[in-house]
């Protein structure tokens, strides 16, 4: 109960409060547009707005900067950069509230340039202030939403994509026990593991990683004047047999002797020997050296640089080894989509997780909520685009034009919705991409000082110049098939010259 109040919480300081301030801008376009075009609006709201947008775009950059590269936060601390960085975007969507209303008269300044059907669009929604501008804005602030949105996912998509460290060679199909145990495989479950693998991939080579049953027994490898890598998955050493040798290595022909080391390196050394650290009894502090013979061998993944030691060598020391983890060697079988999923299925989670190491893959989580966000765009565009025209004048020139044919009105309606999209996306457009470029600081702001360093950040130009013309054009294009014509003109007005 106390976890669920805690998440209603954070979601509605996190999310409600930032929507509940850029909600603002609809009322502010309510409140500062004139009720007719001939009507001039206040630039008094036009500058209140501004400077509100200002003080968002403050408290952004101000977010953008306790988050920079050299700082490092505690969970609470981040957690209220990020809220302040989140309350200084809503104020800058509220802040353009009053925008829409001013824009729709300029236009009217140079109506008699425009072509016919764009003209009378643009009169008509000067002529319905409120409504288009309305429209306008909560266009422009879906739009805002949706190319936030993608900014902010293109760029953490580039630092995970920095940040990801692989769990096993390329291809490889990785059992490990259950994360909710974290310990190795009983000898049940490693063989009804073993029997699920060879019964959905049946005669494919199985390798076995291995290690000590008893934790507090310490058990480790060291070789002169050899370093492992941080990146390298096996820190330490690794303990099996020859197919876990050959799948570390990824030749098959590597040379395999049970009473010999391998050190596994990319470098170009030479050792003959390997030093074992072990403890004869549990809890026991006195350490023991023992020296084995060792050979270089080398990888065709840095990932995979370790010290081999034979399983047999370590039982030999008085230690109990149980499975730590079952591998399929991709050099031997590419494990499929399908025979991962049939497997997973098989497997019980409370005692095994498989997995297939594929690189990195980034998410695609975000697109549903901009692709709605766009479509909540287009359908607020539309509501401008939908009705009468603003006078009878207007639909007598539009039957005139069109020589009686709703070709005319279909452009009037086409035009109308396409110039009410074209505000809403391109203020969105200007609002959404230095939000999205500013939030992601505090997003990926590092907590300690062994998360990796930011990469740069890569800004979708292309995606976002896609949404300001795409979208205008479609919402003409909805605008031309769904428009109608309700002018309530008698005919007898159209036959007068």
């Amino acid at each position: 109960m106390f976890l669920d109040l805690v998440s209603y919480a954070f979601v509605i300081v996190f999310v409600g409060l930032p929507l509940a301030i850029a909600s603002g801008a609809v009322l502010a376009a309510m409140h500062s547009a004139p009720p007719n075009r001939h009507e001039s609006m206040s630039r008094r709201f036009v500058v209140m707005g501004l400077s509100v947008s200002l003080a968002g775009a403050g408290l952004m950059g101000l977010g953008a900067w306790l988050a920079r590269e050299d700082s490092r936060y505690g969970g609470f601390e981040a957690l209220g950069i990020l809220l302040i960085t989140l309350i200084g975007a809503g104020l800058l969507v509220a802040g353009l509230g009053p925008l829409p209303a001013w824009l729709l008269e300029i236009p009217g300044r140079y109506a008699e340039r425009l072509p016919l059907p764009l003209r009378l669009a643009a009169r008509d929604l000067a002529g319905r202030r409120v409504r288009a501008a309305c429209a306008i804005t909560l266009t422009m602030t879906a739009t805002v939403f949706g190319v936030g949105l993608t900014v902010i996912a293109v760029g953490q998509t580039s630092q995970s994509r920095a940040e990801y460290s692989p769990r096993a060679r390329p291809g490889t199909l990785l059992v490990r026990s259950s994360v909710f145990l974290a310990e190795p495989f009983s000898a049940a479950d490693a063989g009804a593991v073993r029997a699920a693998i060879e019964r959905e991939i049946p005669g494919v080579p199985i390798a076995q990683s291995e290690r000590p049953s008893s934790e507090s027994r310490h058990f480790g490898a060291r070789a002169e004047n050899v370093e492992m890598p941080e990146e390298a998955l096996y820190e330490y050493q690794a303990i099996g047999d020859e197919k876990l040798l050959r799948y570390l290595t990824g030749d098959q022909s590597t040379p395999y002797d049970e009473g010999t080391a391998v050190v596994i390196t990319s470098a170009d050394v030479k050792v003959d020997s390997v030093d074992l650290f072990y403890e004869i009894e549990e809890n026991d502090d006195t350490m023991e050296t023992k020296t084995v013979p060792a050979v270089t061998a080398r990888t065709v993944d840095p990932h995979m640089e370790t010290i081999f030691v034979p399983s047999k060598i370590v039982r030999d020391l008085g230690y109990r080894l149980q499975p730590d983890e079952l591998i399929v060697d991709p050099t031997l079988r590419q494990v499929t989509v399908q025979e991962q999923k049939r497997l997973d299925d098989r497997l019980d989670d409370a005692v095994a997780e498989a997995y297939v190491e594929r690189g990195f893959e980034a998410s695609t989580g975000w697109v549903p909520g901009v692709v709605a966000a766009l479509l909540a765009a287009l359908a607020c565009a539309l509501t401008a685009g939908f009705g009468e025209a603003a006078n009878a004048r207007q639909g007598r020139v539009l039957r005139r034009a069109g020589n009686g044919s709703a070709a005319a009105f279909q452009w009037f309606c086409a035009s109308r919705a396409g110039l009410s999209a074209l505000y809403g996306t391109v203020l969105g457009a200007v609002a959404g991409c230095p939000a999205g470029m500013l939030l992601l600081w505090p997003l990926t702001m590092p907590i300690t000082w062994d998360d990796p360093a930011r990469v740069p950040f890569e800004t979708p130009w292309s995606a976002i110049v896609a949404v300001v013309v795409g979208l205008p054009l479609l919402a003409a294009a909805f605008g031309a098939v769904l428009g109608r014509e309700h002018s309530h003109v008698p005919a007898s007005a159209v036959a007068r010259p």
